[in-house]
């Protein structure tokens, strides 16, 4: 069952990133990065302002696109499969339908977290760029130089493993972007902006560690990624594209708002602070108000109660703020919040999971 799992994984893995429109979205990802570095120029607080306002850019720009490629290829080696009826040339032989499932969510996975390493490292690139305010500000070479060489490099290997061995030329892109990438971002650790030598982790320790926070701010939100993959797997077991993208961006937006909601809720009953899920849905239904708003308040909780709380997987606030997520208020190292931040991401995922293999167990293939 593991040989089985595992292959079916690696082939959704590498059929996953095959697709045309999963290096399409991962290009314009990386390009609405490095453009951030210009357009975040023109906040109103200039200097350390514009800076706030290109984390907040590019870690949206990171979370939408990985959404918007969690969709389509959830659906591109999913429910294409289920409508082509090629899903039975699997699932006719001695393969469970739930090995099929959770092998098709890995592979996907595993796709969505190459592309999300791969704008994690441009995201960072520009941060060690940082905002370019003036005409006259110079341009940090080691970062265009390291950065733009590396992806040269992965282009013209792809066209040369194309041209002359036949290989996928997109996959093989893909592999190699992350690939080179990953070294360009190690040069640049090395080199500082006047190609001077540097501790690789001096980018990490300097300005109070903000790169640092970043980097952890960028783990905790890929659990979010995990989760929305999973969702727009589960979503794709029964609808098709057009549905999957619409209940995934759906999911996105709720989860992002429904904490917010909850505690809107809380203030318009005067609740106390600290008061449970349960409590302040027994609070609506015996609160002297009209039926229709009952009706609201309970959508309200009941949305933070069943969709996942994406807000907690959402570091840009933290950072902003200057809120260290390795440190309690006392100022002393904690990984709790971390901890307790991922176990809630590993439930949310598993339990989406078991949704999408109870839901395909009943759908109708042939």
């Amino acid at each position: 069952m593991l040989r089985q799992l595992f292959s079916i994984a690696r082939n959704t893995f590498v059929e996953a990133i095959r697709q045309p429109v999963f290096t399409v979205l991962l290009l314009m990802g990386a390009l609405g990065l490095i453009l951030n570095v210009f357009l975040s120029a023109y906040s109103m607080e200039p200097g350390e302002g514009d800076n706030k306002v290109l984390i907040d850019l590019g870690l949206s720009t990171v979370l939408l696109v990985t959404l918007l490629l969690a969709a389509f290829t959830a659906t591109g080696v999913l429910s294409e499969e289920i409508e082509n009826r090629t899903v039975l040339t699997v699932v006719s032989k001695p393969v469970p339908r739930p090995v099929f499932v959770v092998g098709k969510f890995l592979g996907v996975g595993t796709a969505i977290a190459l592309a999300y390493w791969v704008l994690s490292i441009v995201f960072l690139m520009t941060i060690r760029h940082q905002v370019l305010q003036n005409a006259s500000d110079d341009l940090d070479w080691p970062v265009w130089a390291f950065g733009f060489g590396g992806a040269a490099v992965a282009l013209l290997l792809a066209i040369g493993g194309n041209y002359l061995y036949r290989r996928s030329f997109t996959s093989a892109f893909v592999l190699l972007l992350g690939a080179m990438l990953t070294v360009g971002y190690a040069g640049v650790l090395v080199f500082g902006k006047e190609w001077v030598l540097q501790s690789p982790l001096y980018e990490f320790t300097e300005d109070e560690g903000k790169t640092l926070q970043i980097a952890v701010g960028l783990a905790l939100m890929f659990e979010a990624v995990v989760i929305l993959t999973a969702v727009a797997v589960t979503v794709s077991t029964r609808f098709g594209q057009v549905m999957t993208i619409l209940i995934s961006f759906g999911v996105f937006l709720v989860g992002l708002v429904s904490n917010s909601l909850s505690g809107w809720v809380n203030s318009r009953l005067s609740l106390p602070g600290g008061v449970g899920i349960y409590e302040s849905i027994a609070a609506v239904f015996t609160a002297d108000i009209g039926f229709g708003l009952k009706l609201v308040y309970a959508a309200s909780k009941m949305l933070y109660l069943v969709l996942p709380n994406l807000q907690f997987f959402w570091p840009a606030d933290a950072i902003s703020q200057g809120n260290s997520m390795l440190h309690d208020p006392a100022g002393n190292f904690t990984l709790v919040p971390l901890v307790t931040h991922t176990g809630y991401g590993v439930l949310q995922t598993v339990a989406l999971v078991c949704i999408a293999v109870a839901l395909f167990q009943r759908r109708e293939v042939g």
